[in-house]
């Protein structure tokens, strides 16, 4: 029972169930990146070149000795795309705070970096 109770406290901590939200919605975010990318980009800017290779979907592009290289551009492409939407939210999030006045010294009330490494190492150490 002692490991139950233990459990649901680390569970209902606030930084966990932040963490858990950030994955659902970064997964969602994932399918709705990967949807602009097959449904959106790939048929407007590639068309033509799958055209001419004969194939529906990036994916499909195969080289020599099975080597998928239109995986590799898709990923590549993914990755971009969600690189940029993450630069420009941090970059909002940036002149937020300069526009109000917040430092990164205010926004410290938690416990430091060292403390949570520490508490982090205690617990693998259970």
């Amino acid at each position: 029972m002692k490991m139950i109770s233990e459990f649901k406290a680390f569970a209902m901590k606030g930084n966990v169930i932040e963490l858990a939200i950030g994955v659902v919605i970064g997964a969602a975010f994932g399918k709705i990146i990967s949807s602009l990318i097959d449904d959106v980009i790939t048929p407007l800017i590639l068309k033509p070149a799958l055209e001419a290779a004969k194939i529906t979907e990036i994916d499909q592009l195969v080289a020599f000795g099975g080597v998928k290289y239109g995986v590799f551009i898709s990923s590549l492409i993914n990755f971009i795309i969600v690189s940029f939407v993450l630069f420009l939210v941090v970059k909002a999030v940036n002149v937020y705070k300069k526009k109000n006045g917040i430092a990164d010294d205010e926004e410290k009330k938690g416990p430091t970096q060292e403390e949570l490494l520490t508490e982090i190492r205690d617990l693998l150490k259970k």
